[in-house]
């Protein structure tokens, strides 16, 4: 964002709609670790799948999004850093790398930086 978190060229549309997106991905996030927070027999595994369904679009568009990420730091790029850490934190058995290697390319260049290593949630 030439130095601002808001980009005030044609990139500033771009980088508030992957904020968004990020931020879907996180409120489907947080909608299935509620739900597994009711009890057993009022959970329904298919709202959870519905929820999940997100975040998997979502990682499939971050997937196509991410050639054009390289070293940009603004608000999209890091909305889409902060949600993969979360991700990680709260999901993680799930596999997301495994489909989405562009995208886990960028994160693990993105997440070894110093800020964000300095936010990381403790063991």
């Amino acid at each position: 964002g030439g130095g601002r978190m808001f980009p005030r060229d044609g990139s500033r549309w771009q980088a508030l709609v992957e904020q968004s997106a990020a931020d879907g991905l996180l409120d489907a996030g947080l909608l299935c670790r509620y739900e597994a927070l009711r009890p057993e027999d009022q959970r329904s595994s298919a709202w959870t799948g519905g929820q999940m369904e997100k975040i998997t679009s979502a990682l499939d568009q971050f997937e196509k999004w991410a050639p054009k990420f390289a070293d940009r730091v603004d608000i999209g790029t890091i909305s889409i850093g902060c949600a993969l850490g979360w991700f990680d934190f709260r999901f993680a058995g799930h596999d997301w790398r495994g489909r989405h290697p562009v995208l886990a390319t960028w994160f693990a260049a993105f997440d070894a930086r110093p800020s964000m290593a300095a936010t990381r949630p403790s063991e």
